[in-house]
C-alpha cells in the first residue's frame, strides 16, 4: 500500500468514545473534556463512536464538536443494520446521528458490525447503494464498514463493493491467529483489496493492557520500563496500511500512556515479537472452563440465559485478572440480556452439555465475582 493511502496522515491513536468514564450513570462530561484536550494537545484528531453507544454521540457533540474547530478533528459514526425494519432505517439513523454529533457530515460512516446476518440485511435494504450515495452527496466524506464475520465474507464484500474505502477490524496479538477471529487473514484480505484500516480492539477490550495476569508479568520483567498495552499497540502499529488504533480510554493517565508510546514510534523488532509470543502461550496455558460455544445448552436454558457468552466473560477474568474490563463487559452485556444472576440451579443446560461442564455453579461464580466489583469498575 502506498505511503500516501486514505488516512496516512492521521495520527495512529483514535479514542474510542464507548468507554468514557461515568458519574451518576451517565458520561461525566467535565472528566470527558478534560481527557479530549489531553488527547487533542498530542496532535491526535480521529474520534470513534456509534449510533448504539447509548449517550456517545451527544458527548462527542459537547465534548469535541462545540469545542473545537471542525478541521481539527475527524468523526467515525456507525448505523447498526441488525435492529433495520424497512430501507427507510437508513436515512433515519444517519439523520439522527448527525443530530446528536452536532454536525452536517461526519468524516468516516460505517456499517456497524458488517457479518453474517448483517450482510443478509445490507442485501436485502440495498445499504450499499445508500452508503454510496450519503458519499456523493457529501455527508459522509469516506464510507466504510466494522467487521465480524468470516475472511471468506469479507473478500466478498469487498470484491462486490469496491467502493468502500476503510475496513475496521478486531487485530491484536491475541486473536492474530485465532482460528475463530482469523484477525490474521481478515488483515491479509483487506490488504489484498488496497483497504486502508482501523484497528479496533488492540488490547481485546482491555485484557491485554495489564492486570495481574501472568502474561502481564511475563512482559513487564521483559521490559520494566514500558506498559503492558504498548506491546499491543505497537504490535497492530508496526502492520501496513493502517489509519489508526482505536483505545477506548477511561482516564487522561490512558491517553498519557499511550501518547508516550506514539511518540518517536518504533516497529517491534524479531525479539520483541519473540517475547509476544511467548505471552500467548501463557495465555493459552492458564486452565479454564472448557466451553467451546456449541450453544447446545441455550435452548434448554428457562431463564434464556446466553450461557457461552458469559462464561467466555468469566474465562477472560480467569486468565487475564482485569476485573475492570471484564466488569465493563458484563454491565454492558446485562443491559441486553438475561444475567447469569437469574440462572434457579435447575440444571437443565448442563444434561446437553458435552464437555459437562457444571454450568450452574460456573455462572453463579461469576455472578458473585461481578457482584463484588458492582459499582467499582462501572457506574
Amino acid at each position: 500500500m502506498p505511503e500516501d493511502y486514505l488516512g496516512a496522515n492521521i495520527k495512529k491513536l483514535g479514542f474510542g468514545y464507548m468507554r468514557l468514564p461515568r458519574k451518576g450513570g451517565k458520561f461525566d462530561t467535565d472528566s470527558v473534556n478534560v481527557m479530549v484536550d489531553e488527547f487533542m494537545s498530542h496532535g491526535f484528531s480521529y474520534y470513534d463512536t456509534s449510533i448504539i453507544y447509548e449517550g456517545s454521540e451527544e458527548t462527542l457533540r459537547e465534548s469535541v464538536v462545540k469545542r473545537y474547530p471542525r478541521d481539527k478533528f475527524q468523526i467515525s459514526t456507525k448505523m447498526s443494520l441488525l435492529s433495520a425494519k424497512s430501507p427507510d432505517a437508513h436515512e433515519e439513523m444517519l439523520n439522527t446521528s448527525l443530530t446528536r454529533l452536532g454536525v452536517d457530515f461526519v468524516d468516516f460512516y460505517l456499517i456497524h458490525a458488517l457479518g453474517d446476518r448483517s450482510i443478509a440485511v445490507a442485501n436485502e435494504f440495498d445499504t450499499w447503494a445508500f452508503m454510496r450515495g450519503i458519499k456523493e452527496k457529501g455527508i459522509a466524506k469516506n464510507i466504510g464498514f466494522s467487521f465480524h464475520g468470516t475472511p471468506e465474507e469479507l473478500d466478498d464484500v469487498l470484491t462486490n463493493h469496491p467502493e468502500f474505502d476503510i475496513v475496521q477490524l478486531q487485530l491484536n496479538y491475541l486473536d492474530w491467529d485465532d482460528p475463530t477471529v482469523q484477525s490474521r487473514r481478515c488483515y491479509e484480505i483487506a490488504r489484498s483489496h488496497n483497504k486502508p484500516i482501523v484497528v479496533m480492539e488492540p488490547t481485546k477490550g482491555g485484557l491485554l493492557a495489564g492486570g495481574d495476569s501472568e502474561a502481564a508479568e511475563f512482559l513487564r520483567k521483559a521490559n520494566p520500563e514500558v506498559s503492558v498495552a504498548s506491546w499491543a499497540f505497537r504490535y497492530v502499529l508496526s502492520l501496513d496500511g493502517i489509519v489508526t488504533a482505536l483505545s477506548g480510554m477511561e482516564s487522561i493517565d490512558h491517553i498519557r500512556d499511550n501518547a508516550k508510546t506514539l511518540k518517536d514510534f518504533k516497529p517491534l523488532t524479531d525479539e520483541e515479537r519473540e517475547i509476544i509470543s511467548q505471552a500467548v502461550e501463557i495465555i493459552k496455558s492458564i486452565p479454564r472452563v472448557p466451553c467451546t460455544s456449541c450453544r447446545y445448552c441455550v435452548p434448554h436454558c428457562p431463564k434464556e440465559i446466553q450461557i457461552p457468552i458469559f462464561i467466555g466473560m468469566y474465562n477472560n477474568l480467569l486468565v487475564h485478572k482485569q476485573k475492570s474490563s471484564t466488569g465493563y463487559s458484563f454491565e454492558s452485556m446485562a443491559r441486553f440480556m438475561k444475567s447469569p444472576k437469574e440462572c434457579i440451579n435447575c440444571k437443565e443446560c448442563e444434561k446437553h452439555c458435552p464437555q459437562h461442564i457444571d454450568i450452574s455453579g460456573t455462572l453463579e461464580k461469576f455472578a458473585e465475582e461481578m457482584e463484588e466489583i458492582k459499582g467499582k469498575y462501572v457506574s
